[in-house]
């Protein structure tokens, strides 16, 4: 692993334009996700949307510079929707260990909350997604077996889900 500064901290409202910065890119460039911040309006008040119910936004900073986010929406039954885990493609890959860090982080918060079950959507062209979910022990699910309290962003076709041994 490269030795770089990096911190995973909460951020809030204030942070709304940087997060936004990051991911609409990311989503719309890169990957070609046909979604715009109108369909994500939760990443306009990030302290409403995720840290009023119990959940969570952090972010991955490296010397000041936001370089990914992951965010945990608190859905209630010892549950939760993991959300917004982007990492900028020049900070990806085992050499940075950026994303797998900021699961930890999520995971570790959900084991305090007494979160059992973590479920997450994502779209079916992301495949490097698909295999860092898979090999952190994330099972794929039918989007027939999501809770009905999941909340699923529009754009989302494969889901997944995790079960936390508290």
């Amino acid at each position: 692993m490269n030795t770089i500064n990096l911190t995973i901290a909460p951020i809030f409202n204030d942070d709304c334009k940087s997060v936004i910065d990051l991911i609409l890119p990311i989503q719309q460039i890169e990957f070609n996700v046909p979604i715009t911040i109108e369909g994500q309006p939760d990443l306009l008040d990030i302290e409403t949307n995720y840290h009023r119910e119990g959940g969570n936004f952090w972010a991955a900073k490296i010397e000041g510079e936001l370089v990914g986010t992951i965010a945990l929406m608190n859905t209630g039954h010892h549950a939760a929707a993991l959300r917004k885990m982007f990492v900028k493609k020049e900070f990806r890959g085992r050499e940075y260990g950026i994303a797998q860090q900021l699961l930890e982080t999520l995971i570790a918060d959900c084991r305090k909350k007494d979160i059992r079950d973590i479920y997450l959507g994502t779209v079916d062209m992301l495949k490097a997604a698909h295999r860092f979910y898979e090999k952190n022990n994330f099972n794929p699910i039918a989007v027939a077996d999501l809770p009905s309290y999941f909340p699923r962003m529009m754009a989302d076709n494969k889901f997944y889900h995790l079960h936390l041994n508290v």
